[in-house]
């Protein structure tokens, strides 16, 4: 008897916790457009000298499935769920070959502090098209994150990952955002 009630016990709660698992809400790990992300293009660019800068290294791997090269201008923005933000407005250069078919290219980046990344978005303005496999942001600070994208980034709108768990909206990112600087590895 004793058996029974604990094997019912236990079946139970098995029951229980896999019924919300079931429940909890399943947060999408593909890219998306977000039509609404805007940019503050207004603030300063920063530099490794400034008191609120904080270096990053930006690694994006071209998919071998993308064009042998694209000549698109291709931009970055990123940042944590407290509405700390860096903007790259232009990360490509077409002169040096960036964003080759199965490459790697590898950027340092100096922006505003954030803690850790949960978002990230690409821009692509052109007709050439391309497809990054993934775009990993390093930083002394915080932890490095991966995005995995490898699929074509659209035409002219922003697009990638939010898994911020919205302790505020991508709207409310905007607000503290600042242009940074860049340089090729």
């Amino acid at each position: 008897m004793m058996k029974s009630v604990g094997l019912v016990i236990c079946l139970t709660f098995i029951f229980f916790t896999l019924l919300s698992q079931a429940a909890r809400p399943i947060i999408s790990t593909l890219p998306h457009a977000l039509q609404s992300f805007k940019i503050n293009g207004s603030g300063t660019t920063t530099t490794a000298k400034d008191a609120n800068s904080c270096a990053y290294t930006i690694s994006i791997k071209t998919s071998c499935s993308s064009p042998k090269y694209t000549r698109d201008q291709i931009s970055l923005g990123f940042g944590d769920a407290y509405g700390n933000q860096v903007y790259v407005p232009r990360i490509d250069d077409p002169q040096s070959r960036a964003f080759e078919r199965c490459s790697v290219d590898t950027y340092e980046v100096n922006g505003p502090c954030t803690y850790p990344i949960c978002y990230l978005y690409l821009y692509r303005s052109g007709y050439d098209g391309w497809k990054p496999e993934s775009v990993t942001v390093y930083a002394y600070h915080t932890k490095s994150v991966s995005f995995y994208f490898n699929t074509y980034i659209p035409n002219d709108v922003w697009f990638g990952f939010n898994q911020c768990n919205s302790v505020s909206s991508s709207s409310s990112l905007v607000s503290s955002s600042s242009s940074s600087s860049v340089s090729s590895v």
